[in-house]
Order: structure tokens, then C-alpha cells, then sequence
């Protein structure tokens, strides 16, 4: 549950005003993991700040400084400081000022995105503890497993465009695994800016770990998350998670439409063979 930054104690308030300066705050207008998540403009400078104060969040959160800390490169925005005051985590990321990524068909920064996801699939996962598949999505296949360090959450509000180029924030659910598996995280995404489920697989194949991946872990893939978001659909009345289950659903039902075309190709080929 976010919090208003006015819930933080003093002790808090006068350490971060300690290392930005006399300040003034604005909360996020997205996100839900941080407790506290705002950009503070200080007169020594402009951060963003995440806090938390409850058993999970602080575990989140320090989970999420943990990765932050060991992933190198232009992608990821740098912690610039961290402390615990008073029961709180606190930790300042370097401020990315720009606009969410627009991912609808045609958009430039989905060249942008493209260049992101290509230095991704090549990022080993840092040495610190991560999140398996299975823990991560509630479902596994031997063909998820991998090193490849995988955000999982590459939705427009994690996806910022700014004068240096793309950022990605918000690592508090990187994933150890297969490289595919970002390109199968990003199809809801694709989806919900108004590609079809065809198109956004077209769009994926530039990439040779979704064209290498075998067909029948993405039918797995794409059938076990429309069933975990159906699930959860059931009887909520947030409209993100129906969303969810309806941009999910639809990639399944491709994917099943695909599966049934593969299968009626491999019998008349059978078939030819039989006549042959």
C-alpha cells in the first residue's frame, strides 16, 4: 500500500534532507511496490526515493537495492545513497527525467526498446541471489532456466525515455533465467498498446532467442500465465489484474491457434511421407 511521503518520521525526513538539501516532494503516479516512492528536488540535487517500513516492503526493497548495486550499464539508473533511520529503508536512485515508452505499433521507441532487450539477452545475472522462474511466476519449464539476468516487469511505467536514451527502473522482481523469458513477459505489454498477438510475435523475431526457443515451451509459457492471471481475476476488482488476464488470454489463444496449425501441418506431411 503507498504511503504519503508525510507518514515518514522526522528521523527520515532530516537524514534525506541531509544529502539533497531543502527539498520538495513528488509522489509517483504509478508503481505499488515501494511504501514511499517520490522524486525529491533538493537544492544539491534531484533523486528518486523509495522507502519502506513493513516486513515485506523492507524486504522488497533491499532486494531490489541489492540488484540495482550489481547491475553495471547505461540501462539501469544508479543508487546514489541508502540508509535506515527510525524502522525505515530508505534508498535514493539516480533521477531519470524523461517520458514512458510509448509501445504502440509504429513507435520509435520501440527501436529503443529493441536496443534494450538486445544488451539484456546478453546480461549474465549479477552474483547475488535471485528469483528462479518458479518463484517468480508461479510456474516452471525445464526450457526457462538460464543466467541471463531478466527485469520481468517491462511495462511503459518501468520503461523511461530520456535525453541518454532508454531506462529501465523498478528491479524489484529480476529473474534468473532463459533469455526468452523477457521477450514472453513483454507480449501483455505489447498487447496492451495495441499490437495483436501476431504482430507482437512478429515483432519478437528479430530477436535469436525467440526464434531458437521451441515452440512448445512458448505454448507452455503463454497457456500456465493466462491461467495464473485468470485466476486471479476471479472475483477482483482491480482493472490492472483483468487487463492482465485479457491481454494473457489473448497470446494463449494464439498460441493455441498456432499449436492446432503445427499439428495438422505435421499430419499431412505424415501423411506424404506414408504416400511416398
Amino acid at each position: 500500500m503507498r504511503s504519503d511521503w508525510t507518514a515518514l518520521p522526522e528521523a527520515v525526513t532530516d537524514e534525506t534532507t541531509d544529502r539533497v538539501g531543502e527539498s520538495h516532494v513528488i509522489p509517483a503516479a504509478t508503481g505499488d511496490h515501494a511504501e514511499i516512492a517520490a522524486t525529491v528536488v533538493g537544492t544539491r540535487g534531484t533523486v528518486f526515493v523509495k522507502a519502506a517500513h513493513s516486513d515485506f516492503g523492507v524486504r522488497s526493497l533491499r532486494y531490489e537495492l541489492r540488484v540495482s548495486e550489481a547491475v553495471s550499464g547505461s540501462l539501469s539508473p544508479a543508487v546514489e545513497w541508502y540508509f535506515e533511520a527510525a524502522g525505515w529503508l530508505v534508498v535514493g536512485f539516480e533521477h531519470c527525467n524523461g517520458r514512458h515508452a510509448d509501445l504502440s505499433p509504429g513507435s520509435p521507441d520501440l527501436d529503443l526498446l529493441a536496443e534494450a532487450l538486445t544488451t539484456l539477452g546478453q546480461t549474465s545475472a549479477p552474483d547475488v541471489p535471485l528469483f528462479a522462474p518458479q518463484a517468480r511466476l508461479g510456474f516452471a519449464h525445464p526450457a526457462m532456466a538460464g543466467d541471463t539476468l531478466v527485469h520481468t516487469d517491462l511495462g511503459p511505467a518501468n520503461l523511461i525515455v530520456t535525453h541518454h536514451g532508454l531506462r529501465i527502473v523498478d528491479w524489484a522482481m529480476a529473474t534468473k533465467a532463459a533469455p526468452w523469458i523477457e521477450l514472453a513477459m513483454l507480449m501483455q505489454w505489447l498487447i496492451s498498446a495495441g499490437h495483436t498477438a501476431q504482430q507482437a510475435e512478429q515483432w519478437l523475431t528479430r530477436f535469436p532467442a525467440w526464434r531458437l526457443t521451441d515452440p512448445e515451451a512458448l505454448d507452455y509459457f503463454a497457456t500456465s500465465n493466462a491461467e495464473k492471471w485468470a485466476a486471479k481475476s476471479a472475483g477482483a476488482t482491480a482493472d490492472w489484474i483483468h487487463d492482465l488476464a485479457a491481454w494473457t488470454h489473448q497470446w494463449s489463444t494464439y498460441r493455441r491457434q498456432k499449436h492446432k496449425l503445427r499439428d495438422a501441418a505435421n499430419h499431412g506431411a505424415e501423411l506424404e511421407h506414408r504416400r511416398a
